[in-house]
C-alpha cells in the first residue's frame, strides 16, 4: 500500500487513484481538469473524529478555510456551527443552513456594513479593537438589538508554524494585548448593544504540537479569572490551527492528543474559579484538507535546468505551495501504482517563476496528458483561487457512495467579463 492510501478513501486500484471509491482519471475525463474532488464520507469521519475526541466541546468549523456551500452543508449537518471571518462567510453560513446562534463573527478589520450586517444577522461578534466595540455599540443601539460579543484576545503565544500562518504572536495584527483585556470588558459591560458572554483567541494555523494549546488555554484561563468577577462568561474560544500530514510520514498529534493537551487544564481551572462555561474551537484544515485532490493535466514534460511537467493548474488554481512554500504530494493518477522512474518538479502555466506545485518528486516516467493529482487540497485551495492571467476558475466535484456530483461549475470567459463595464464613450 502507498504511504498516501487512506483504506476507504485514496486508494490504488488497477494502477489508477480512486477516491471515494471513484477512478480519478474518469472523473479527470468526464468533468475537465483541472478539477477538485472531494469525498463526503471523508469530510464527515474527520468531523466525527475531532468530536469525538472533545465530548461537550461546540464544534465551529473554520469556514476561511473552504467556503464550498455544499461542504458548509454536511458540515451544519453534522452539527457544526461556523467561524466566519467577513459578512460574505456569514451568508454563505446561513445559506448551508448553519443556525446564526452558531456563527462567531471574527474578523480582524470589520467595516460598518459588515457589523450592520452581523447585527441584523443576529450572529456572535468576536471584537478586534476598542475602535470596533464603539462602533458595533452604536449601531446595535441605534437598531434597537442587542449583540453577543466576545474579544478576540492576542495571548503571545508561539506556535511552530509558517510566519504568515502565525497569528497569536506579540507582532500580530489579530487581537487585544492581554494587558487591556480586563479595562476592555469592563467598558464593554457599560456600553449598550453589546453583551459580552465569550472570550477568543487564535494561535496560528498548521500546529503540529500540542504544547502551544497547554499555553494558550492557560493564558485565556488566567484572563477569565481576572474578569470572571464581573462578567458571567457562557464560553470560551480557544480557536483551531490544528495540522495535517501533508507531507506522509509526518508524526501529527491526533484529536485525543491535542484533547489531552486542552481538556485537563480547561476543566481543571474552569473549577478553581468556580464556572462552568462552554469550549468552542475552531477546526477547519483538519475537518476537509485530506477530503480532497486537485486533478491536472500534463501539458508539457521539458527537460532542461530540471524535467519541469507543465500542467494546466497554477497558483492562481493552487496558491498554497507559492505562497507558504506548502508540500503537496504528486501523484500520477493514472500511474498510481508503477514505480519512481525519475525526479520531476510539477509546474503551472503562470507568468510567474514561483509558479511551481511540487519540487523535485519521485514519479513515474511523466508523459503529455498523464493526469497529476495533489492531494490534501481541501483547504485554502479553491477559497483563494483567481482568474490571474485570464484563467476561468475550475469546477468541483463530489463524491459519495462511488458516484461524483458536480457542485461547482468551471467558469467561462463570459466570468471573466462579470461585473466589468464599458463606458459607452469607449464603445
Amino acid at each position: 500500500m502507498k504511504a498516501y492510501e487512506i483504506p476507504g478513501h485514496l486508494e490504488v486500484k488497477g494502477n489508477h487513484l480512486t477516491i471515494g471509491g471513484v477512478d480519478a482519471v474518469s472523473l479527470a475525463e468526464t468533468y475537465g481538469t483541472p478539477l477538485y474532488v472531494t469525498n463526503e464520507d471523508r469530510l464527515r469521519d474527520n468531523y466525527r473524529r475531532f468530536s469525538a475526541a472533545f465530548p461537550g466541546v461546540s464544534i465551529f468549523f473554520a469556514a476561511k478555510s473552504n467556503n464550498n456551500l455544499v461542504v458548509q452543508r454536511i458540515f451544519a449537518q453534522e452539527g457544526a456551527g461556523a467561524d466566519a471571518f467577513s459578512d460574505g462567510e456569514i451568508y454563505l453560513a446561513r445559506m448551508a443552513g448553519i443556525p446564526a446562534e452558531k456563527i462567531l463573527f471574527t474578523g480582524n478589520s470589520k467595516t460598518d456594513a459588515e457589523l450592520q450586517y452581523a447585527i441584523d444577522s443576529g450572529v456572535m461578534v468576536s471584537v478586534d479593537s476598542r475602535d470596533e466595540l464603539l462602533a458595533l455599540s452604536k449601531l446595535a443601539k441605534k437598531a434597537k438589538k442587542e449583540v453577543k460579543i466576545a474579544f478576540r484576545v492576542n495571548p503571545d503565544v508561539s506556535a511552530d508554524a509558517h510566519p504568515k500562518l502565525a497569528t497569536g504572536l506579540k507582532v500580530s495584527k489579530f487581537g487585544i494585548p492581554t494587558k487591556d483585556i480586563v479595562s476592555i470588558y469592563k467598558e464593554a459591560k457599560k456600553l449598550p448593544g453589546v453583551n459580552p458572554v465569550g472570550i477568543h483567541c487564535h494561535i496560528g494555523s498548521q500546529i503540529l504540537e500540542t504544547a502551544p494549546y497547554t499555553e494558550a488555554t492557560n493564558k485565556m484561563m488566567d484572563l477569565v479569572e481576572q474578569i470572571s468577577g464581573f462578567i458571567d462568561l457562557e464560553w470560551v474560544d480557544l480557536g483551531g490551527g490544528f495540522g495535517i500530514p501533508y507531507q506522509k510520514g509526518t508524526k501529527v498529534p491526533t484529536p485525543k492528543d491535542w484533547a489531552k493537551a486542552i481538556l485537563p487544564t480547561f476543566k481543571a481551572r474552569c473549577k478553581k474559579i468556580g464556572i462552568s462555561p462552554e469550549l468552542h474551537l475552531e477546526p477547519g484544515r483538519y475537518m476537509v484538507a485530506d477530503s480532497t485532490v486537485l486533478l491536472m493535466r500534463v501539458n508539457t514534460v521539458k527537460k532542461a535546468y530540471k524535467n519541469f511537467v507543465g500542467t494546466d493548474a497554477g497558483f492562481n488554481t493552487l496558491i498554497r505551495p507559492a505562497m507558504y512554500d506548502s508540500y503537496h504530494e504528486a501523484v500520477i493518477a493514472n500511474k498510481a501504482g508503477s514505480p519512481a522512474k525519475g525526479e520531476y518538479t510539477v509546474v503551472g502555466p503562470i507568468c510567474e517563476s514561483g509558479d511551481i506545485l511540487a519540487t523535485d518528486r519521485q514519479l513515474p516516467v511523466v508523459e503529455k496528458d498523464d493526469i497529476v493529482a495533489l492531494l490534501d487540497a481541501g483547504a485554502y485551495g479553491f477559497c483563494m483561487s483567481s482568474q490571474y492571467v485570464g484563467r476561468p476558475r475550475c469546477a468541483e466535484v463530489l463524491v459519495h457512495n462511488g458516484k461524483a456530483d458536480l457542485i461547482r461549475k468551471r467558469e467561462t470567459f463570459d466570468d471573466l467579463l462579470q461585473n466589468q463595464i464599458m463606458p459607452g464613450r469607449l464603445l
